[in-house]
């Protein structure tokens, strides 16, 4: 959907998951008479038993507990997911969806660098294919369609506490083009980067598709710049050089010098300056506090949307981290060993490779 075809009549169906209507079934919203809002709904409806009143309006999910938030036959797509978490840290709640019976998922990230909140800390996103709303409210748009079934998951990874999880998942039942590709969304983290190692964003892909998106929180662990580092994308067959490289990490993200104005601005104070756009942002910047937050973090989005990046056979993604020296002359690139994590998200045909083991909880923490 675009607003060149938005007046256009369809056959398609529209429904929704939610916790008021775990199947998106047709006329069975709101109908629970159990659930997390069912004590503040007593004593209205009909008959005094809160029916139609905002009974579950959420869920509540056990320490250790994979729920499933979506079984949908097919074909369909979905359009999209808003969801909000409350009493969990964010990336102790992990996000699966599996395509057409597949039994490996296609996207397997924690919740919050999914939705481009990596740090666990609300940030302002205002772009197309996500934003993050006043509230911490996680919303995504990208089109996911498929042709017989689509299951979604949420892990809560917290070994003695519970997650509240409200959700509303959009979708079709329609028809899907013989042409169209399935989403995927993998997350990695590198913590510390290895000396002169580059960072690897996506690698072990197999089949035909179309990259679409980073998403990166980075954690910087030197003074000074941080950002010299060049993309690579290596495509069908590359080996020791790619087919396209970046100039910069900055550069990658659609900002330039150090995401610094006042590098030339005179005008300007000298300082990372945070942006949203529709296609690339520097949503966050968390500085230090002078005590325990003793170093600078950054989240970073970049979307392919107008520039899909399309290989035929297998890509692999890479950053460097690079700095610089202190030399006062002949100045040389410094390899950081900076704390990273990323999500790639792509289109591709099925069935896809599986993807490398998530790391484990203590791996993941935010510290």
């Amino acid at each position: 959907m675009h607003l060149g075809n938005l007046s256009l009549l369809s056959k398609a169906k529209t429904r929704s998951i939610s916790p008021e209507n775990f199947t998106g079934e047709k006329g069975k919203g709101g109908m629970a008479l159990e659930g997390t809002g069912a004590s503040c709904a007593r004593g209205l409806g009909k008959d005094g038993s809160g029916l139609g009143w905002k009974v579950s309006p959420s869920i509540r999910m056990e320490a250790g507990e994979t729920r499933v938030i979506a079984d949908i036959e097919g074909p369909g797509a979905i359009q999209q997911i808003w969801l909000t978490p409350a009493n969990v840290r964010w990336r102790d709640l992990i996000l699966r969806i599996y395509w057409d019976g597949q039994e490996h998922p296609s996207v397997e990230s924690p919740l919050g660098d999914f939705f481009c909140a990596g740090w666990n800390q609300y940030a302002q996103v205002s772009s197309l294919a996500v934003c993050v709303n006043p509230g911490r409210a996680f919303n995504c748009y990208w089109e996911m369609p498929f042709r017989k079934h689509c299951r979604i998951t949420l892990e809560n990874r917290d070994p003695t506490d519970h997650a509240i999880v409200y959700y509303q998942i959009n979708y079709t039942l329609t028809e899907v083009p013989a042409d169209a590709a399935y989403f995927h969304a993998q997350f990695r983290r590198t913590n510390p980067l290895p000396f002169k190692e580059d960072y690897v964003i996506l690698d072990g892909v197999k089949g035909q598709g179309h990259y679409v998106g980073t998403y990166m929180a980075w954690g910087v662990n030197n003074a000074g710049w941080w950002g010299e580092g060049e993309i690579k994308f290596f495509m069908d067959g590359d080996k020791e050089y790619p087919t396209i490289c970046g100039t910069g990490t900055e550069d990658y993200f659609c900002g330039a010098y150090n995401f610094d104005g006042g590098v030339v601005d005179p005008t300007m104070t000298s300082e990372y300056r945070e942006f949203t756009t529709a296609y690339a942002g520097l949503p966050q910047v968390i500085r230090p506090d002078g005590t325990y937050r003793s170093q600078t973090r950054f989240g970073m989005y970049r979307w392919h949307i107008m520039d899909p990046i399309r290989f035929e056979s297998d890509l692999k993604v890479t950053i460097q981290a690079l700095g610089w020296r202190t030399e006062k002359k002949d100045r040389r690139y410094l390899p950081l060993q900076d704390d990273i994590a990323s999500v790639a998200f792509w289109y591709q045909t099925i069935p896809a490779s599986p993807f490398p083991p998530l790391p484990d909880r203590d791996y993941l923490e935010i510290i």
